[in-house]
């Protein structure tokens, strides 16, 4: 059994900054500041975006305060989808229709977006239907633990324990390579996105492709 799991923004699709832009208005909204200036969004758990957010601005790092950004983020995140024009990226349907077409492989998210944001995103690009579970950034502000939390959610989903030599993280930043490496598994890193070649180099992901249209991708799911 492989196990493949996906970041979504510079990955699998490109919003055309529609998730920043939400984060932006969201916090306005709620908090009267509406200036991200210095807050590293790149391959960050929406959670940990928030959480610096509210450090940042002096705002109190509470549930309530956390329900209060999320929920008003996602009405901003539809608008934003509508409104900006992006993509999905080169290879991307062909590699999900191949990979979920195989009885031994599940596909699943590994992502810094929260659930609600997640389906938001790739129901409007009409990719959800790929992917049968996932792990996200409702409450996690790493990464890491986001991947941890992803293997038991993918455990849990096939009804067995799962060698992190059977999983492999498809991601565009350091933060995704990183995160594979947290649970044991194999990294694939696409230029596709966010972050150089150099960038992601550095972090030393085991291929390094400029898209998911790249052979590549399915020789290191199926190594």
């Amino acid at each position: 059994m492989q196990v493949c799991l996906f970041d979504i923004d510079g990955t699998l699709i490109n919003t055309g900054g529609a998730g920043s832009a939400a984060i932006g208005q969201a916090f306005g909204q709620v908090f009267g500041v509406d200036n991200l200036d210095g807050v590293h969004t790149v391959g960050r758990t929406d959670r940990g975006i928030a959480a610096e957010l509210f450090s940042v601005h002096g705002v109190e790092d509470s549930t309530d305060n956390w329900q209060r950004f999320r929920a008003v983020y996602l009405e901003h995140l539809q608008e934003n989808l509508q409104q900006r024009e992006g993509r999905v990226l080169a290879g991307v349907v062909e590699l999900l229709e191949h990979l979920v077409g195989h009885d031994d492989v599940a596909v699943g998210l590994l992502t810094g977006n929260v659930a609600e944001g997640a389906r938001i995103k790739l129901e409007y690009y009409c990719l959800m239907q790929h992917f049968a579970f996932g792990g996200y950034g409702d409450e996690h502000p790493g990464r890491d633990d986001v991947a941890r939390e992803t293997l038991r959610v993918a455990q849990s989903h096939l009804g067995r324990t799962i060698a992190g030599h059977e999983v492999c993280v498809i991601g565009d930043t350091p933060h995704d390579v990183r995160c594979a490496r947290a649970i044991g598994a194999r990294a694939v890193a696409v230029s596709s996105g966010f972050c150089s070649a150099e960038e992601l180099s550095a972090a030393e992901p085991d291929v390094l492709v400029e898209s998911l249209a790249d052979p590549a991708v399915l020789r290191a799911i199926f190594a």
